[in-house]
């Protein structure tokens, strides 16, 4: 962007993953060995992964597979991910930016469970917000707008009051579906066409409004 950008809002929807931590290399190691055990093209399975539960990645993988043996080996695939924190760091910005939400209406909104958000969000430095949405929390994975919505209500902000930060092409979609706008953060987000798109985290700045208005401001 060449101009600055303001958008207001009365809360913030966060996603974790691609948005405020950089797990790239842990993502594509265990996503990539389970492609090479189910015989998959790696590369193909990488286009899908990226916003999504496990399970619903799989069940959008594999078809024909039933569930329970997607959400058996998504439990699994949590594990080893929570095991590896290797080459796990913040977006460049993500610090300064959640410390400029203290004190104002902002939710994590994730599909990794407790576990995997805890330990991720520590290994980049990062502090946990008080209001998290998490795998455990919703019974459908984005793009579904379920976590949204979920966020939404729990801070007591109607959906078109939040404004979403999302990185994946399914959470960008559960964001517009939940009647959000969507901020999409890094290279993944410029083809899902957000309502603002940002490199990283360092240009965004926030500050608190009248009245409970939250400025955005990018750029």
């Amino acid at each position: 962007m060449t101009a600055t950008t303001v958008l207001t809002a009365r809360a913030l929807l966060l996603d974790m993953d691609g948005t405020l931590v950089n797990s790239d290399a842990v993502v594509e190691r265990i996503w990539r060995r389970w492609a090479e055990r189910h015989g998959l093209d790696g590369d193909e399975v990488m286009k899908v992964v990226h916003g999504r539960q496990g399970y619903a990645s799989m069940a959008v993988l594999l078809p024909d597979r039933p569930m329970q043996r997607n959400l058996a080996d998504n439990a699994r695939m949590l594990a080893a991910e929570t095991a590896d924190m290797d080459g796990v760091v913040e977006i460049a910005g993500a610090k300064d930016f959640l410390a400029s939400l203290r004190g104002l209406p902002h939710a994590l909104v994730t599909s990794a469970d407790v576990a995997l958000s805890t330990a991720r969000m520590a290994a980049a430095g990062l502090a946990l917000p008080d209001v998290r949405v998490t795998a455990e929390s919703v019974g459908a994975s984005k793009p579904d707008p379920e976590g949204f919505l979920k966020g939404a209500a729990e801070l007591g902000v109607a959906p078109q009051d939040c404004l979403v930060f999302e990185d994946s092409g399914a959470g960008i979609a559960a964001g517009r579906a939940a009647g959000m706008r969507v901020v999409g953060v890094g290279p993944r987000a410029a083809v899902h066409r957000p309502d603002v798109l940002v490199e990283d985290l360092t240009g965004v700045r926030v500050e608190a409004g009248g009245g409970g208005e939250i400025r955005v401001s990018f750029g």
